[in-house]
């Protein structure tokens, strides 16, 4: 099934509210026998091709990350790139890609962070920004640093905040180590953040792919 297809099918399916509709089902199909149950299957078009049509687009909405990210990336490219200056690499793809950075260039290196912030408690997107601001920070090189993020306000109260390192680097021992090693005892992001922040520039990605 195309994939144009199988989004009406399972647009069809879920009408107006998933939940309202999900709800109705709910109550309707109580006392149901096997005959009751087959003719509600086909009454709201349940088959094997409804099925799949839901797996193939769980199967995309998997990589769609991904695609983000890659896409995100190429967008930015011609907007931020000064006439002198060259791509050495970019990471696109998921996970370890043996690159240190996402983008490097011969006067940049960067990473960019595609998250749609909200504001509220967001303690694993705030652990991972925080790693890659300490990778670009503790990078020795003349480079220009540069984090990209969708919107600055939720990042940048997050690096001006009181969070604690010892939550942040929970689950990444040898960083925490490595700063209190380098800088002694420093506690909170906001700490680590002012020693580099001049260093690290935390720009808004978003004027550069559109949004």
């Amino acid at each position: 099934m195309s994939l144009d297809k199988a989004i009406q099918t399972i647009n069809q399916f879920q009408g107006e509210s998933l939940t309202s509709h999900l709800a109705s089902i709910e109550k309707q199909i109580q006392g149901f026998n096997l005959p009751s149950c087959e003719s509600l299957c086909i009454e709201h078009n349940i088959d094997d091709d409804f099925i799949n049509s839901a797996l193939d687009i769980k199967k995309l909405a998997g990589q769609i990350n991904v695609i983000i990210h890659s896409a995100g990336i190429l967008k930015s490219l011609p907007n931020i790139l000064s006439d002198n200056e060259v791509v050495e690499y970019v990471s696109l793809g998921a996970g370890n890609t043996g690159r240190k950075f996402d983008l490097e260039t011969n006067l940049r290196v960067a990473e960019y962070k595609f998250i749609d912030w909200k504001g509220g408690a967001e303690s694993i997107r705030q652990n991972g920004i925080f790693k890659d601001f300490y990778e670009l920070a503790e990078y020795p090189t003349t480079k220009e640093k540069i984090l990209y993020v969708v919107g600055t306000l939720h990042p940048l109260k997050f690096f001006n905040g009181g969070r604690a390192l010892t939550s942040v680097l929970s689950r990444q021992p040898k960083i925490l180590q490595s700063i209190q090693d380098k800088y002694g005892d420093i506690k909170e992001v906001q700490d680590y953040y002012q020693i580099h922040k001049s260093t690290v520039q935390i720009i808004d990605v978003s004027p550069f792919i559109g949004r």
